[in-house]
């Protein structure tokens, strides 16, 4: 059942004055979801695991800068994101940018083969793509973030996120026809 403005403007009071009770009811309210979008950046549950919870360290500390301009639950999605992305770049520290390599161009006759697709199948496909294309296609496709903002997010250039979204697009692609030809053996 959805909280009401006037109940989640008390829970948000009680966890600033940093009330447990309040911090695990909200910490209870929001988990599933907030790991759902931290599971999207990286390969394992339990990264994803680690992110929420330093994710929701983060969002504590900081409530006293939610302004209620937008809602809370994108406040902390984005505070999310924003906690997989430092961690995809602290295991990626090593690499001065993003990996790019030649796919080839999907025939174009089959290029809607990926729109028949269930949303899991889509989500299992895109867990087999090299982490720099899953993050751009993450932020891009699905938290609707601009080329902009995801170059000044991963300090690449914007046609840097540009090359990863189609080479994204391209190895989707491709691993739904392997899957096909897989299928048809």
């Amino acid at each position: 059942m959805p909280a009401s403005a006037a109940d989640l403007a008390d829970l948000l009071s009680r966890c600033g004055r940093r009330e447990p009770a309040a911090q695990r009811l909200l910490y209870a309210r929001y988990a599933g979801r907030m790991l759902g979008v931290a599971r999207r950046y990286v390969r394992t549950q339990a990264e994803a695991e680690d992110i929420l919870q330093d994710a929701f360290v983060k969002m504590f500390t900081h409530l006293g800068e939610f302004r209620a301009e937008g809602s809370f639950e994108g406040w902390m999605r984005r505070i999310v994101v924003t906690t997989a992305i430092n961690h995809w770049q602290s295991r990626q520290h090593q690499r001065q940018h993003l990996a790019l390599d030649d796919v080839a161009e999907p025939p174009a006759a089959e290029a809607d083969a990926l729109d028949r697709l269930s949303v899991t199948e889509v989500l299992a496909l895109m867990e087999q793509l090299p982490d720099g294309c899953r993050l751009v296609l993450n932020l891009y496709a699905v938290d609707g973030y601009t080329h902009g903002e995801i170059a000044e997010l991963l300090g690449i250039q914007e046609s840097t996120s540009k090359a990863q979204l189609s080479k994204a697009r391209k190895q989707l692609h491709l691993l739904h026809q392997r899957q096909i030809s897989y299928l048809k053996l």
